[in-house]
């Protein structure tokens, strides 16, 4: 039955929809021209942040490699992964599935980030997405992080909170701003629902979000977590934006 579906519906790149032949089966495959164009992270990265760096040969997994932005910066959780880089095609599909009403793109990136988060999960984490305010999802019509996160946290059969932060107030868009009006801009913007703070007591977060630019909303969610007694917070996301791209 398989054979005959993949003979009368091939597989397609999820980025560009052009049939693809001779790869694995199943979500997330990529043609030969959009393969090139999105950039995995797999070889030595900020353990905090994800954006990766210059591969030294100790690779991805040294809890000692940190960028210049967390050394500088202060980072409230404690370690972080990114599945690609914002750019090319991998910023084609974020895009697609955060504002092209592509919902169908998530089993795919979310496979992704599911393999890239591995080591951030154990049995007793809870997984829970960067929340989206009221009027912004009403518009939208679903959280694109609330949908990785479902899938990452089945993945790995970890518990998964979709409403464990809430969004308190309405914020514009962060794109287009610097450093600074970002961090001003997410400030009391996030809490932790009050239906969920026993729950949350003393145990291990991972929160997920389609793109890190300059971690404010992470930070903000995670001083939220943090001051309502969570243990140790990690953060997960599907593109990491990289200052030369």
């Amino acid at each position: 039955m398989k054979g005959a579906l993949r003979l009368l519906y091939p597989p397609q790149c999820v980025a560009c929809s052009t049939p693809v032949t001779g790869g694995a089966e199943g979500p997330g495959q990529l043609c030969p021209a959009c393969f090139p164009e999105t950039r995995f992270i797999t070889g030595a990265a900020c353990a905090r942040c994800g954006v990766p760096l210059p591969d030294d040969g100790t690779g991805a997994e040294d809890p000692t490699l940190t960028c210049d932005d967390c050394l500088s910066m202060a980072r409230p959780w404690q370690r972080g992964r990114a599945a690609m880089v914002y750019s090319g095609a991998g910023r084609k599909l974020v895009l697609a599935l955060k504002h092209g009403d592509r919902p169908d793109l998530a089993p795919a990136l979310a496979a992704w980030l599911a393999r890239t988060a591995a080591p951030l999960i154990d049995a007793d984490t809870i997984v829970a997405p960067i929340p989206l305010h009221l009027r912004r999802l009403l518009k939208r019509r679903y959280n694109q992080a609330a949908l990785i996160s479902a899938r990452v946290a089945r993945t790995h059969k970890a518990l998964h909170l979709p409403d464990l932060l809430l969004r308190c107030r309405h914020t514009p868009g962060q794109d287009h701003r610097g450093v600074g009006d970002r961090f001003a801009n997410i400030a009391g913007a996030l809490a932790v629902n009050s239906r969920r703070v026993a729950a949350l007591r003393d145990r291990p977060v991972l929160l997920v979000d389609d793109v890190m630019a300059s971690g404010a909303t992470m930070a903000a969610a995670t001083d939220a977590l943090l001051a309502a007694g969570s243990g140790p917070v990690s953060v997960a996301v599907l593109a990491r934006s990289v200052k030369d791209d």
